[in-house]
């Protein structure tokens, strides 16, 4: 059987202008980086405002698991299979991390025959949108350090400077460290720490911004600490925003690529879904929407934590309405939730999967709050046995949920048209999209909806820092953003350890941030961390390049 790079590296790729054409893109917004990538000027969405938008598809999956559920290849096949019906379709993903590419995940482009091409270099750099981010957020925390050496006119206080610096790797040895050591030539010697790019308010702001203005604007409103009367200093006082804005010019234009079977699609932004909001950039979907009938995008991690931000974040500031919601699980990752081991995932297991079965019913209740028909796709593996398969299919049916096989790693498009034909059958329904809070509650409250009507826990337990921040922020005026919660993607509680449908607990908010121009307030529930470490062993031990540049051990 060929690995998912193999099957990348034996396939044929068009040229990006004949994807570019098919889509009715002009030559003079296509921006070409080499043969098989492109940007697409923003710009060009002013000549697509007054076209009609097509409807928009959301795919999140039950929580994940060592054994993987083949969400993004869901995403990607279910596209391909759009468009085998005869369907005007594209997808929308996010831009992978090096983060995880060398630590556990390995590559985010899709596997087998449902994979965004060329594989290798969108999980590699690609077209430096992620270095262009971690690099303007470097300068604000430069130019912050800066003021502080020559002389501090805006008397900030150093001991309440909230803005760190970001490097998009796994890096735990970083996430607490002391700067400004060496004398006074070296700086002001203060507690700082690294955030993986990817949990970067320059990248959250990069995803929500509508243009290069709006971009702008909102970088100009990141609150980088407080002055010595308890004032906020942004990084518009610092006068960042603008040469930060410079160097996101090329990075806010969404990305250009193609499926194996060479259905467009665009990879656009990359925020974490467990500690940012975690979806592609809103120009990608809404430029996606205005170019096709079908738009499939998918939110990070699961239902609990991409979905739900997608509903309450994204949506809101978009004036999205998704018309489907495709929720992506496997009989292998039930029963693991039902107790099973990695290493005997493929033995048929009922009992197990029949108590693992309540984290697909969760996430079933979860996505009830939004008023969005779903359909579960159930990811096929060789081992799944028929009663496992039936058993999945039963339960999903008795919750009143629409279900299909997909072997879209397998077959491609082909092993996905029953998801496809189902998935269409869902948009004609009705909805009746809501968020799930409103605005004007107070911080707490929204935080205490998330937590049980998403998390299932029973309460909220905050730290004396966390309900400090909380009421400051409200002092101050923020009182009335969204909140985005960061906290492992393991569980659909805070703890990693809690498989299936965790309940009777209470919820820990240890700390929480402030995101002024992302436009949200972000809580830091349980142990989790916005700089992951890398396991004892790392997915980079086992990638490598021979001397013709071929690449092989990237997923």
């Amino acid at each position: 059987m060929l690995s998912d790079i193999e099957i990348a590296q034996r396939s044929k790729l068009k040229p990006i202008r004949d994807i570019a054409q098919d889509l009715g893109i002009p030559e003079r917004y296509l921006l070409p980086y080499g043969h098989y990538k492109a940007k697409v000027d923003v710009n060009y969405m002013k000549d697509l405002k007054e076209r009609p938008d097509g409807k928009l598809i959301l795919v999140t999956a039950t929580t994940p698991t060592p054994a993987g559920e083949g969400k993004t290849t869901t995403t990607v096949g279910l596209t391909q299979a759009l468009v085998k019906l005869g369907k005007k379709a594209m997808l929308c993903l996010r831009e992978p991390s090096l983060g995880p590419c060398f630590g556990v995940k390995g590559g985010a482009a899709g596997g087998g025959y449902s994979q965004v091409l060329p594989m290798e270099e969108i999980n590699l750099h690609f077209t430096g949108d992620i270095h262009a981010v971690e690099t303007a957020h470097n300068l604000l925390a430069a130019l912050l350090d800066n003021h502080l050496h020559q002389g501090n006119p805006l008397k900030i206080d150093p001991r309440e400077i909230t803005w760190r610096r970001a490097m998009d790797m796994n890096e735990r040895a970083l996430r607490n460290v002391v700067i400004g050591l060496g004398g006074r030539a070296n700086g002001f010697p203060r507690e700082s720490g690294f955030d993986i790019t990817v949990a970067s308010e320059v990248m959250a702001i990069l995803c929500l911004s509508k243009d290069l203005a709006d971009l702008k604007e909102r970088l100009s409103k990141v609150v980088v600490g407080y002055d010595e009367s308890g004032n906020m200093i942004r990084a518009g006082d610092l006068k960042a925003h603008g040469a930060m804005a410079a160097l996101l010019k090329e990075a806010i234009n969404p990305n250009l690529v193609q499926t194996i079977e060479h259905v467009p699609a665009f990879v656009h932004g990359g925020p974490f879904a467990n500690i940012a909001h975690g979806t592609n950039s809103i120009i990608a979907t809404k430029m996606a929407l205005k170019l096709r009938d079908y738009a499939v995008v998918e939110a990070g991690f699961a239902s609990d934590l991409g979905a739900e931000k997608f509903f309450d974040i994204v949506c809101r500031f978009a004036g999205l309405s998704p018309s489907a919601v495709v929720l992506v699980t496997t009989v292998r990752a039930l029963k693991h939730h039902g107790g099973v081991k990695k290493e005997d995932l493929s033995k048929e297991n009922l009992e197990a999967l029949s108590q693992g079965l309540e984290n697909l019913k969760a996430h079933l209740d979860i996505l009830s709050n939004f008023g969005i028909p779903v359909v579960v796709a159930l990811n096929k593996f060789a081992s799944d046995t028929d009663g496992e398969i039936e058993m999945v299919m039963e339960a999903t049916e008795e919750r009143g949920a629409s279900i299909a096989l997909s072997e879209v790693w397998e077959k491609g498009g082909e092993g996905g048209i029953d998801l496809a034909k189902k998935v269409l059958e869902a948009t004609k329904e009705e909805k009746s999209y809501k968020p799930l809070y409103e605005l004007d509650l107070p911080l707490t409250e929204k935080i205490r909806t998330i937590a049980t009507k998403v998390y299932g826990a029973d309460d909220v337990e905050y730290s004396p820092q966390a309900l400090k921040t909380i009421k400051n922020l409200e002092e101050k005026g923020f009182g009335g953003l969204p909140v985005c919660m960061a906290k492992t993607q393991l569980s659909i509680s805070d703890d990693p350890q809690k498989l299936g449908r965790p309940k009777g607990y209470k919820l820990s908010a240890r700390e929480v941030r402030l995101s002024a121009g992302a436009g949200f307030v972000v809580v830091i529930c349980g142990n989790i961390m916005t700089m992951p470490g890398l396991p004892k062993k790392p997915a980079a031990e086992f990638i490598d390049i021979d001397e013709e540049g071929n690449i092989t051990g990237l997923f």
